[in-house]
């Protein structure tokens, strides 16, 4: 990771060319007095930076970089091309992205533009040089944001698809190989030269899918990293380069992504007030916000996986988020939960969206620190609060290695695989297109409710360890829904197991090859034997099914323990049965089955397991570590990390009106007030409240 100044890094984006009125000085020196240490600046302005074609006016910043300068905030700068001037859309309205062939999408929004376009790369280049150029040298800069929020088109402009069939050939080298790699003998698909490939626009075959999604992230790669090594031919040693990674854009890989840059950045967006609350028994839909206390430390999670290491949060929740129709502004407390929440687990910058609530435009109700009448109150007080707290917790906290119980396999492919063919629907009947979601979410808040922490890993990140060492750290792995892989990764997760780790196998892993087709082997292919069970048959579930543990089965499951939306018909070779579904027939296939492979055992999950049910079975999985520090109420949670000088962090959390306690199962010292608690001391956590605890030696 790149180093980073000091503490946690807190503050806001800033654009003071929004505000209606002049008040550049009241708002830097409210920022000094709230502790901030960063803002974020220029990204989205480029008809301000370049009014028009070849003119420039590039002196407008330097009185916030000199203002923040005097008061010791530090400024990430960023380049404009996310949101491109009206003249460069009239004087090359070529360069407008198509989500269908020869169809340009129009303008008035942003990210409009195919920026694979020679015209566009032109002027983008030209606009971030003199940008770069100007500011490089000043002392406030730290650092660099190229782009926002990349990936939020996919492109279907002719120019780019031309470049997908050049991609094509350079990957599969003839047309008699795509021929057999795709199987498109299927409906009379053959090409007899590449000149006969279609468009994507009505395409029904799940290999061109998979293809296409695949060169598209690749493009937003290749343009991240495009700008990345533009802007540090000016960047001093000292400056990092990155971008802020929108999670659920559909057009990024965030792990080969991340790989052009210094350092994740990302924005967490989640409901606040009751969103926040547990225990919870909601399951509300995830999507470019999250909804749940389970769903904020996933989304962390996610961030810390782009590079295995700590991030910061360019965006995340100053006040409502969203429409004006959805309009929550956090509980008193819940601002210094999430923010400690999201530190817990690596993060080492906390940056709200933004300053001044606006008053034009798209975002007019997405609240900021400030309201719309620019006068502090509620929200600006509770920043400040936490301000304080970050600038008293000092480098203690910055930069933490969060702990984890558990590892989690996410893929990219499967993700892109089963959003163009789904295996679940919806309650209506419809293709749910995020059934992988669905999977992995239902096991990522399983082993959140009994009390896991959770490391996820990309495949190429999991399957170049060896499996042996990778298990001696993290003697729990989850793939689940792992439809696209290849021959040698499904035999990484057997030998896995067979090395002591516990692999907990969920619905659709093992059935597809590294091209989604489905595999020849019985499934789940390659591993039959380490899991002890196979299957052939399987159904989507209407509704949920009773589950039960048979006579001598470990889990303890509680009364909301279901199978919902999917079952395998499991034939157990040798497994022990776990679980067995209260149906007549559905019945005579067990719901979850184990198997000792080797030094370690594959659980097998034959269905999406409702909350109850994934906790209920992460809870029997987990190893014992003898780690005392857990959740004593089920309105807490308990989690851990490790500071760079190997101070173990304690962060506790009450996410409830009603007040619960802790009693301390080691001696600590509380960061936030510097008093040492004794072993046995009850701690009272109030509604809302966190605590972060250093223990003492």
């Amino acid at each position: 990771m790149h180093r980073l100044p000091g503490r946690v890094l807190f503050g806001a984006a800033y654009y003071h060319e929004y505000q209606p009125v002049p008040r550049l000085e009241q708002d830097l020196d409210l920022m000094a007095e709230a502790r901030f240490s960063v803002i974020r600046v220029g990204e989205s302005v480029w008809s301000t930076w370049e009014p028009d074609d070849g003119v420039f006016d590039l002196d407008w910043l330097q009185p916030v970089l000199d203002g923040a300068h005097r008061r010791g905030i530090h400024v990430i700068l960023g380049t404009p091309t996310y949101a491109v001037p009206p003249w460069l859309a009239r004087i090359h309205p070529e360069i407008n992205a198509e989500r269908r062939t020869g169809q340009p999408m129009g303008w008035g929004v942003r990210q409009e533009i195919d920026y694979t376009h020679p015209a566009f790369l032109f002027h983008a280049e030209r606009v971030i040089r003199r940008i770069v150029a100007r500011y490089a040298d000043h002392p406030a800069v730290i650092g660099y944001q190229v782009d926002n929020e990349p990936g939020n088109e996919i492109f279907h402009n002719r120019g780019v698809f031309q470049r997908f069939v050049d991609h094509l050939r350079r990957t599969y080298g003839s047309v008699e190989e795509i021929n057999e790699r795709w199987g498109l003998t299927y409906w009379s698909h053959r090409l007899s030269t590449w000149a006969d490939l279609w468009t994507p626009d009505a395409n029904g075959q799940p290999q061109y899918d998979l293809a296409w999604r695949r060169f598209q992230a690749g493009l937003t790669t290749d343009f991240i990293g495009w700008q990345a090594d533009i802007v540090r031919e000016y960047a001093r040693d000292d400056q990092f380069v990155t971008t802020c990674i929108s999670y659920e854009r559909p057009g990024i890989k965030d792990d080969d992504l991340t790989r052009r840059l210094d350092i994740t950045a990302g924005n967490p967006y989640y409901r606040m007030q009751d969103g926040l609350a547990l225990p919870d028994t909601g399951q509300d839909e995830q999507g470019w916000t999250t909804s749940g206390t389970w769903s904020l430390y996933a989304t962390a999670d996610r961030m810390y996986a782009s590079r295995q290491e700590p991030f910061l949060v360019t965006e995340t929740n100053a006040q409502a988020i969203g429409g004006p129709w959805v309009n929550e502004p956090a509980y008193d407390g819940q601002w210094r939960q999430a923010a400690w929440a999201l530190v817990s687990r690596g993060a080492a910058m906390i940056e709200y969206w933004h300053w001044h609530t606006l008053h034009f435009g798209a975002e007019t109700y997405w609240g900021g620190v400030l309201p719309h009448s620019l006068e502090p109150g509620r929200v600006y007080d509770q920043v400040a609060a936490l301000g304080a707290e970050f600038e008293r917790a000092g480098e203690l906290v910055a930069g933490l290695i969060p702990d984890a119980d558990v590892a989690m396999v996410w893929s990219a492919d499967t993700k892109w695989a089963l959003e163009g063919h789904p295996m679940l629907h919806d309650e209506r009947g419809e293709p749910d297109r995020r059934s992988y979601r669905a999977v992995f979410d239902a096991f990522s808040r399983g082993a959140f409710d009994a009390g896991l922490q959770s490391r996820v890993l990309h495949p190429s990140q999991l399957f170049a360890e060896d499996p042996a060492a990778f298990a001696a750290r993290h003697p729990l792995l989850i793939a689940a829904g792992l439809l696209v892989a290849g021959d040698d990764e499904l035999r990484w997760l057997a030998a896995y197991a067979a090395a002591g780790g516990h692999l907990l196998l969920g619905i659709r892993t093992g059935y597809g090859d590294e091209e989604a087709r489905a595999r020849r082997e019985v499934k789940p292919a390659f591993l039959t034997e380490a899991a002890g069970v196979s299957y052939d048959e399987f159904s989507t579930l209407r509704r949920p099914l009773g589950v039960v543990a048979p006579e001598g089965s470990p889990l303890a499951l509680p009364g909301d323990a279901v199978a919902t939306r999917w079952a395998d018909g499991l034939r157990p070779a040798g497994a022990e049965i776990l679980a067995a579904y209260e149906h007549p027939h559905f019945g005579r296939w067990p719901a979850v089955t184990t198997h000792a492979h080797g030094e370690g055992r594959v659980t097998y999950v034959g269905t999406v397991p409702s909350p109850g049910l994934a906790a209920a079975l992460l809870r029997w999985c987990a190893p014992a570590t003898g780690d005392r520090w857990r959740a004593a109420a089920d309105s807490q949670t308990v989690t851990g990390a490790t500071a760079a000088d190997g101070t173990r962090l304690r962060f506790l959390h009450n996410w409830s009106w009603l007040p619960s306690t802790f009693e301390l199962p080691a001696a600590a010292r509380d960061v936030l007030t510097d008093d040492e608690l004794a072993a046995g001391t009850a701690l009272t956590l109030g509604p809302w409240d966190v605590r972060v605890l250093a223990e003492l030696p």
